[in-house]
């Protein structure tokens, strides 16, 4: 059983500055569990209480789905490296669509006013909830860098080709509960 906390503290936040990778968790009513994992260079802490990255165009868009239908969603980062520790967020999520008000004013004042291309949406977490955790059960792993497949995936298509993909792939999750995607990159 881990300390649970009401909201991040300085070494939580310095903690999630060193990690390289994090992992969502959601799903809503009785729809599949999903898991993603996501790399940390889209991910900003807001606040003590609130986290949000950068949600790119992928394969599917079971996160938003679920967070659209319900909310719910748990964050977690892992040390792969050095001392051991687990951290969880829990919490609420919200989609935010490119190209809409609030897209654009956090997409401004938290990530400099650059997303990378093929952006869907920024998720927003309200933290409800903080749990550390030992990790002494996680392997030691070395990050050997970040993978460019997405990125020289996106750099091939045209706006009209990612727009085209979202309709195709990204409207409903495996459930069939409807995901928001935006109209345009």
């Amino acid at each position: 059983m881990g300390t649970s906390y009401e909201r991040l503290e300085e070494a939580h936040i310095k903690f999630i500055a060193k990690q390289s990778i994090f992992f969502t968790g959601s799903a809503a009513g009785s729809s599949k569990v999903n898991i993603s994992p996501r790399g940390t260079d889209c991910l900003r802490v807001l606040s003590n209480t609130s986290v949000a990255y950068c949600d790119l165009t992928g394969s599917g868009n079971e996160t938003a789905a679920h967070i659209t239908a319900d909310g719910n969603m748990t964050i977690m980062f892992c040390a792969v490296s050095g001392p051991p520790m687990i951290l969880r967020l829990y919490g609420k999520g919200e989609c935010l669509l490119v190209g809409t008000a609030e897209y654009e004013a956090l997409l401004a004042t938290a990530f400099n006013g650059e997303a990378p291309r093929g952006t869907r949406h920024i998720i927003r977490m309200s933290i409800e909830m903080v749990q550390r955790s030992c990790g002494f059960g996680v392997p030691l792993f070395a990050h050997e860098g970040e993978r460019e497949t997405l990125a020289e995936w996106t750099a091939k298509k045209t706006d009209d080709e990612i727009s085209a993909y979202r309709m195709k792939k990204n409207q409903l999750s495996l459930d069939g509960l409807s995901a928001p995607i935006p109209d345009a990159l």
